[in-house]
């Protein structure tokens, strides 16, 4: 896919790419290591790291996620994207994708300084710090699964659920294997892409039963259309012929006769295209709530998330003023 058919199918994927490019660019161009920087450069440039980002620095929750740790961390992470991103923006929408990948690298980070505070307190770690979008891909991956599990296609195409669990386990594995990964950023990324995934997919899979439930049925046409003809007000004298004046002229005139059982039929067809009216409201209503429920999971997500990091930011001060 060239960057052309990217930008035109998955435009925030694009955008996210050439944000972690050009940050990357730019740290190199101000001298920063392109292979080991410095911890120094990494604080600088927004890294994750517990004693800021639970302090008075939680802007850093997102901006770590834009930086990455060396130029193999950035083409491992860039692939990532562009493999996961290109199928999952168009399958839930830009807006949702981006939220996605943003609160699961959140998720991740919490998680992350979660572990770390706790290991401290017990004396079995020390503060550190972390960058990368792998805890917003993970994320994505894992909403991928759930997609894959629900059968919710993109463009036809279903996805295939062993490749997305072979590649989630792969990134898992390597993470515990090779020391210096965030594993609590990848584990919470991906909880949190498995909860808003969820969401996503019960409210595809009631907006699918809503639209089938209400799909016309042929039966209905022909009942009305038959019913229209047999009221018709008709008899054997009846004349249908191109000399009849009634049937020829547009309007009516003095001499136009009335039919009782026309006005009653007029009435009633009146009365049941107005509840056929009634019965479209209450599924697009229905449908309208469905539609809304991800986005009112990741609002309560993030309300969740603020008081995770003020229970810890909270924790942190008790601590620091029990020391002094």
């Amino acid at each position: 896919m060239t960057i052309q058919q990217l930008l035109k199918t998955a435009p925030v994927t694009t955008l996210l790419l050439a944000s972690f490019i050009g940050l990357f660019i730019m740290q190199v161009l101000t001298g920063v290591d392109a292979n080991n920087p410095s911890t120094e450069a990494l604080l600088k440039w927004g890294a994750n790291a517990l004693p800021f980002t639970m302090g008075d620095e939680p802007w850093r929750l997102v901006s770590s996620a834009f930086l990455h740790i060396g130029l193999m961390h950035l083409l491992f992470n860039g692939f990532a994207m562009y493999f996961f991103g290109q199928i999952a923006e168009p399958m839930f929408g830009s807006a949702k994708f981006l939220a996605l990948f943003l609160l699961a690298a959140i998720g991740g980070n919490l998680l992350n300084n979660y572990v770390t505070w706790h290991s401290i307190v017990e004396g079995t770690g020390q503060p550190g710090l972390s960058a990368g979008a792998s805890g917003g891909i993970m994320g994505i991956g894992a909403a991928l699964l759930i997609a894959a599990l629900f059968k919710i296609s993109v463009n036809g195409m279903v996805l295939n659920l062993k490749s997305l669990i072979f590649i989630m386990g792969i990134n898992l594995v390597y993470g515990f294997a090779v020391p210096g990964i965030d594993n609590a950023g990848h584990i919470g990324g991906a909880v949190t892409g498995l909860v808003i995934a969820l969401a996503f997919a019960i409210a595809y899979r009631q907006r699918m039963t809503i639209a089938l439930q209400n799909m016309p049925n042929p039966a209905t046409y022909e009942d009305r259309y038959r019913t229209t003809y047999i009221n018709f007000p008709a008899s054997s004298d009846t004349d249908f012929s191109a000399n009849n004046e009634h049937f020829n002229n547009v309007g009516f005139d003095n001499n136009s006769s009335f039919h009782p059982d026309s006005a009653v039929n007029s009435h009633l067809n009146t009365h049941a295209n107005h509840s056929h009216l009634s019965e479209q409201k209450t599924p697009t209503k229905s449908i309208l709530i469905w539609q809304l429920l991800p986005w009112l999971m990741m609002l309560l997500i993030s309300i969740g998330f603020i008081w995770w990091w003020q229970d810890i930011h909270d924790q942190i001060l008790h601590v620091l003023k029990t020391i002094e």
